[in-house]
């Protein structure tokens, strides 16, 4: 398996280094069309500030890297963000372009009443090139993560990409997570968005995709199919929603189904997946246990309304994590279970 560590001993090098976009989302104070609702409350979002974010909650060193605006929202992520614990001292000011901002409504995403509207296009974050951004921050961790949503901002931020999945040697370990929305490149003059990821994904040597994402996007169905068009990263986890994930390593195929959770907002939870496995990777655990610490950490998720949530204790979801198969695929998970007293997930094991 391809190592985890760079041989730079320099102070500023950190376990995960996550570039991208994040924004001040808006969430309803009720339930309700966008047109109805009265007033929101303001939180952060972003695919990968959520990563470094869960990651940094989980004792780990994470450094957010983005750009946001000379403006309000922008000090308002930089803040909130690096209130988690992150490392937010590389993310660059842009005095001529804005913050992104988005708004959602409070159903599940997976519905069609759900409803979400960006206010993205020339965004500070669109001007993410290689020309704009320090690239050695950008590399200075044991683990770069990314993700599918950057490259679909501008034409200079799929050059950024390009230039960070390019196999070099020296690289960090690079993790991509496919995130395919159709809704960000309908209007892209840089690229076909299927064919872009896949060929970022190709460069990564860590990548996550749904099997939902693979369908719409590749025209592939099941995890085999999917490692068929990718073979080229070392480790590829295939998310296939309730029903667990698989991950390919080598020769090696590994499943693990999904735990039951008893579903508070279904949002989040891709992003902490990907948290729990990077977190369990730089420890080095077996690949086994890697998707069983993103299963937890996907399930802290989905037990409160926001998109993060505080994760297990370590020394807990190791225990968890380390069930026989009978154990884990009677457990259950409701709210409250992450802040739960030691031994308390036996009464919420299914009988």
């Amino acid at each position: 398996m391809t190592a985890i560590g760079r041989t730079s001993t320099a102070p500023d090098v950190v376990d995960v280094v996550a570039l991208g976009e994040s924004m001040v989302t808006f969430l309803p104070s009720r339930p309700g069309r966008l047109a109805d609702v009265p007033s929101f409350d303001r939180a952060i979002g972003g695919a990968e500030s959520n990563v470094a974010c869960v990651l940094a909650a989980a004792g780990h060193s994470a450094r957010w890297i983005g750009r946001v605006g000379a403006d309000g929202f922008g000090d308002h992520l930089v803040e909130a963000i690096g209130a988690y614990g992150v490392d937010v001292s590389a993310v660059r000011r842009d005095p001529a372009r804005p913050t992104g901002i988005y708004f959602r409504t409070a159903g599940d995403r997976a519905t069609d009443a759900h409803e979400v509207a960006y206010y993205r296009a020339g965004s500070a974050a669109s001007a993410m090139s290689v020309d704009t951004m320090d690239l050695d921050a950008i590399r200075s961790g044991r683990v770069l993560h990314l993700s599918g949503i950057t490259p679909a901002l501008s034409a200079d931020c799929l050059g950024l990409m390009r230039e960070l999945t390019a196999r070099r040697p020296g690289r960090p370990l690079v993790s991509f997570d496919v995130n395919h929305r159709p809704g960000l490149w309908r209007d892209a003059r840089h690229g076909h968005g299927p064919e872009v990821l896949l060929e970022l994904a190709r460069g990564a040597d860590l990548v996550f995709v749904g099997d939902d994402e693979a369908r719409d996007a590749w025209g592939l169905g099941g995890p085999e199919a999917v490692r068929a068009a990718l073979p080229e990263p070392e480790l590829l986890v295939v998310k296939q929603g309730a029903s667990g994930a698989t991950a390919f390593h080598g020769a090696d195929v590994t499943s693990v189904p999904a735990l039951h959770v008893d579903v508070v907002a279904a949002v989040g939870a891709g992003d902490a997946f990907a948290a729990g496995f990077l977190s369990a990777t730089l420890r080095g655990l077996p690949v086994r246990e890697r998707l069983r610490h993103g299963h937890l950490m996907a399930a802290a998720a989905l037990t409160v309304p926001g998109d993060l949530a505080a994760p297990p204790a370590t020394d807990r979801a190791d225990r968890l994590a380390a069930l026989d198969d009978t154990a884990w695929g009677r457990l259950r998970l409701g709210p409250g279970w992450t802040h739960a007293e030691e031994g308390a997930e036996e009464e919420v094991r299914t009988p």
